[in-house]
């Protein structure tokens, strides 16, 4: 941007916000959860077989397990075909893969149906980045109408912001599940502007509301329907390697980007506010 050019994320109105790994640490409280509930298990009794193979994995072999289970959310949302496929919620899939990981892992049998359903449920119990709330509240102030725009289903989303020991003040809750369809489709940032804004979502409207995801895909993808981008760089969220020709260029066309370290969403804050 030229020197005194008006920047385009000074007329935004609103922001959507990625929540998995955006607004919420998923990493921490999966990997603590299975780890929690292995070692209960090693004081059950357990067929001798089962009790090796449990017995012989480490912490560090549950985050490999729980990043198994993160990237198989991601490889379902990507395929899902709403020409094709009967509509299916993120925590029908949460439970189906759970129980596919467990039997690729060579640990079927180890929990009960209902201590299944109960551990697929996890990701309804993550707790927000430490800089969230303030950051959201920072945002709002601005006079910012805020909403999620999340794979997750409605009830998770819920259950995420009543789960938060600080507020979260989201005006919104929005879902794929609103849409019918997951991200990347079109058809999510498309209704997350019209709904949020309460107007059409034409393409002059699409560039009223930015999308904030720590994932460039995501970015990439509201981009192609008009809207504005803010990168928040996480821990360990970012697929797109960083020796990647597209990973610089997208430093060309993210409107706001906030490298980890920077604040997270209270450097989204500070840096909008002298956008604006």
């Amino acid at each position: 941007m030229s020197p005194g050019a008006i920047s385009p994320m000074s007329s935004i109105k609103g922001l959507a916000f990625d929540t998995f790994g955006t607004v919420v640490d998923w990493r921490t409280a999966v990997n603590d959860e299975l780890i929690l509930r292995a070692h209960r298990k090693q004081l059950t009794s357990l067929p001798p077989a089962l009790r090796q193979r449990l017995e012989s994995l480490s912490d560090e072999d549950w985050g490999r397990f729980a990043q198994e289970w993160r990237d198989s959310y991601g490889k379902f949302t990507k395929g899902f075909d709403p020409e094709k496929d009967e509509w299916k919620t993120v925590d029908d899939h949460h439970r189906d893969s759970l129980v596919d990981l467990l039997k690729a892992w060579g640990l079927e049998g180890l929990y009960s149906e209902s201590e299944i359903e109960s551990l697929s449920l996890v990701w309804h119990r993550l707790a927000p980045w430490e800089d969230c709330s303030k950051g959201l509240q920072k945002l709002k102030a601005m006079g910012l109408r805020l909403t999620t725009l999340s794979n997750g289903n409605r009830s998770l989303l819920r259950d995420l912001v009543d789960f938060s020991p600080e507020p979260l003040p989201f005006d919104m809750l929005l879902s794929a599940e609103d849409f019918g369809v997951y991200k990347p489709h079109p058809g999510t940032y498309r209704g997350a502007v019209e709904k949020l804004l309460g107007e059409g979502g034409g393409h002059e409207k699409m560039g009223e509301v930015a999308m904030v995801a720590a994932h460039l895909n995501d970015l990439e993808a509201a981009k192609a329907q008009g809207m504005r981008t803010v990168y928040v760089e996480r821990e360990r969220e970012e697929a797109w390697n960083k020796e990647e020709e597209r990973y610089e260029k997208a430093k060309e066309w993210v409107d706001v980007w906030i490298p980890l370290g920077e604040g997270g969403m209270l450097g989204v804050a500070r840096e909008l506010e002298k956008l604006r």
